[in-house]
């Protein structure tokens, strides 16, 4: 493999439409009441992917360092894992994407407040100086939080209420209580995702001593989690479709079908090697549903 394709391969573009499916759902709700604006559409977008590519090159560089990327590790072979790709030289791509994600950040706020708003501005700022610590410290450092069994956490938080919610303020300068219902669901389903792959990586993260929630709570009770993760993810969003009443935006309760068929696939399961292929459907599932619902707010 190339280095170009190694780092393409580093910055895992499968990941990223699960990135950008809280943006897409905060735009939604925003456009429900009437506002939409294509630069914060846009500058929103690049500041996740920024991000998500950030934090990626900083999970294959935590768990290179760690030595948790070893021949134990189902799944893809990591840059770092391959030799192709030097400590230092992620290192070098952790801090460009850091400053990308920094200045689309910037762009962002000046975008959605001007100058008039300097608190608002000042809270969004240190907001994403938040999501780039975050996005670094899941496995660099002592002080991992992905190693001590807190990464579950962090994704519902950020991949959930920090990117709906705040990316709806962005558009509206406002907050409404019931927003936190379709928030709470993308988040449960991007955890779901995190949840799936430390299941497929528990028996090489307990051997590396890497903590996660899985190696606590154990196979059984791992798949319990998730089966809660989903069901309740698809509860919260239907609960917010009735009480707002975007009856229009049920249709995008459909794309929660797939998660269902996976959720036996994941009750029958006996070899965690055959979790890899349903990581993309739970992923590509989560922002079918964003998109669905972004779209009817559109039209």
């Amino acid at each position: 493999m190339t280095k170009f394709k190694t780092w393409v391969s580093a910055a895992r573009l499968r990941t990223l439409p699960l990135s950008i499916s809280g943006i897409l759902v905060g735009t939604a709700l925003a456009k429900w009441e009437g506002y939409f604006s294509y630069p914060i559409f846009i500058f929103a977008l690049l500041t996740t992917l920024g991000l998500q590519v950030l934090s990626n090159f900083a999970n294959d560089y935590g768990d290179g360092i760690k030595g948790t990327d070893n021949e134990d590790r189902v799944g893809p072979m990591r840059a770092i894992q391959s030799g192709i790709i030097s400590h230092q030289e992620m290192k070098i791509g952790m801090i460009v994407a850091s400053f990308f994600s920094i200045i689309m950040a910037s762009l962002l706020i000046y975008t959605a407040f001007g100058s008039e708003n300097f608190l608002f501005s000042m809270l969004f700022f240190l907001l994403g100086l938040a999501s780039i610590a975050a996005a670094i410290k899941y496995t660099v450092g002592k002080s991992a939080y992905g190693y001590r069994g807190l990464g579950d956490v962090f994704v519902f938080l950020f991949f959930g209420l920090v990117s709906v919610l705040g990316s709806h303020f962005l558009y509206t300068h406002s907050f409404n209580f019931i927003d936190i219902l379709p928030a709470i669901s993308i988040g449960l389903l991007s955890t779901a995702v995190l949840n799936l792959n430390n299941m497929r990586d528990q028996e090489s993260d307990a051997k590396a001593q890497k903590n996660t929630l899985v190696v606590f709570l154990g196979a059984k009770k791992a798949k319990r989690y998730h089966y809660f993760l989903i069901l309740f993810g698809f509860i919260c969003f239907t609960l917010f479709i009735l009480l707002a009443q975007f009856y229009r935006s049920a249709w995008c309760l459909l794309a929660f079908v797939p998660l269902f068929f996976h959720l036996k696939t994941v009750k029958e399961n006996t070899s965690p090697v055959l979790l890899d292929p349903e990581l993309k459907k739970v992923a590509l599932s989560t922002f079918a549903i964003s998109l669905i619902f972004l779209i009817l707010s559109l039209i």
